[in-house]
């Protein structure tokens, strides 16, 4: 972050003094540019055969000068600017490291078979992202083979997101109710939503069409009364408000405009586990925790390579350092062994004893003797055989 902040000091000095030399060039120019259009409107209103007397030549001498002076401060201050400009750049190089090879290993994309994956990973984010012409060529390119009925859920789930961008409802309102029994099955709350949203933007119309709302409640909102009670109350309550707005009643809320962003997300995270896909593309996942990552890694190369002990970096797949990539990114718990100070993995899970203390199933089988298990813990006895698998 300091890095940035850095940098950003630097543009700012750029930004500042661009800004005070243009409005100092504007100011120098538009007072040369009247001066020559006064000059040039006096010698037009002379006599065509008239001579030009000592005094307007002396002028016109002093006013070539003028030009050349203020073109030679103006080629200065440019230059100036320019050595403010070159100083940003000495701040990223400075300041950022373009060089991310200690980072990395040469073999996580070597080999064909990699890259082929690799190309599938970028040509599925295109589909996704729904840029199908890019994901088309570089599926022929790539020489990767593209099903259709893989890429037609996505060109509809994006034409949808764009009509919901452009609050249009309809599509979304036609895709959640064929898909009713199975968002109900997750217990979804995007076919209310969308409707409640539709609700809304008839009331805001005023009493003109409290008639359509009311009908409207009646035809789709009967059906979430149990689930949505203190929401379709809210709606309801709305009506009593028409003939003055509903801006400046109790109901104001409803009108955020954070609804239409909250709509965006919830169509995406459940017409996403609907067709079993995460809700970010795995090369945005891989991204975001690359370049989080990234700034640590270097850190600790950096003094490894310092105290000269680079060798406890193996590039294996552990970390020499623990990464906390945020909470959006941890997809499962991580139980580590109290005993052995292990993580567990699918071949070492958690037990849980009867006692409720947990342990790794390694550290159950040392401590384990014939048929008897004292808990590490506390004094209780048990048999082996009674600890139970648990799962986060």
């Amino acid at each position: 972050m300091e890095a940035c902040n850095a940098v950003e000091r630097e543009v700012d000095k750029v930004l500042s003094k661009f800004g005070a030399i243009n409005e100092h060039a504007e100011t120098v120019l538009r007072d040369l540019i009247n001066h020559i259009q006064s000059l040039k409107k006096d010698l037009e209103e002379a006599p065509p055969n008239q001579e030009l007397t000592a005094a307007q030549v002396q002028m016109l001498k002093q006013a070539m000068t003028k030009v050349r002076d203020t073109v030679q401060r103006l080629a200065t201050d440019h230059r100036d600017l320019h050595s403010t400009v070159s100083k940003v750049g000495k701040a990223i190089d400075r300041n950022f490291i373009a060089d991310f090879a200690s980072t990395s290993r040469e073999d996580v994309f070597s080999g064909p078979e990699k890259s082929h994956l690799l190309n599938q990973i970028i040509c599925q984010h295109f589909y996704r992202q729904g840029m199908l012409d890019i994901a088309d060529e570089l599926a022929v390119e790539a020489g990767i083979k593209t099903d259709e009925g893989r890429k037609e859920p996505f060109t509809e789930l994006n034409y949808i997101l764009d009509c919901l961008k452009q609050r249009n409802l309809e599509p979304a309102l036609e895709w959640a109710k064929k898909h009713r029994e199975a968002l109900l099955a997750q217990n979804s709350s995007l076919e209310f939503k969308l409707h409640r949203l539709h609700f809304i933007r008839l009331v805001q119309q005023g009493p003109s069409k409290q008639r359509e709302a009311i009908l409207y409640a009646r035809q789709n909102l009967t059906q979430f009364v149990v689930r949505y009670e203190k929401e379709v109350q809210s709606l309801m309550g709305t009506l009593l408000y028409l003939p003055h707005g509903i801006q400046s009643s109790p109901y104001s809320h409803l009108l955020d405009p954070t609804l239409w962003l909250e709509i965006h997300d919830v169509f995406t995270k459940e017409a996403c586990t609907l067709l079993g896909l995460s809700v970010d593309s795995p090369l945005s996942v891989c991204i975001n925790a690359g370049c989080t990552a990234l700034p640590a890694l270097l850190n600790i190369k950096q003094v490894m390579q310092q105290r000269q002990v680079t060798g406890i970096w193996n590039g294996k797949d552990e970390l020499p350092i623990e990464i906390d990539l945020g909470k959006q990114s941890r997809y499962h718990s991580v139980f580590a062994c109290p005993i052995l100070r292990q993580q567990s993995t699918e071949n070492n899970p958690p037990m849980k004893l009867v006692c409720g203390h947990v342990i790794s199933r390694d550290a159950l089988n040392k401590l384990a003797n014939a048929n008897k298990l004292k808990c590490p813990y506390c004094p209780a006895e048990q048999n082996p055989e009674d600890a139970r698998l648990i799962y986060f």
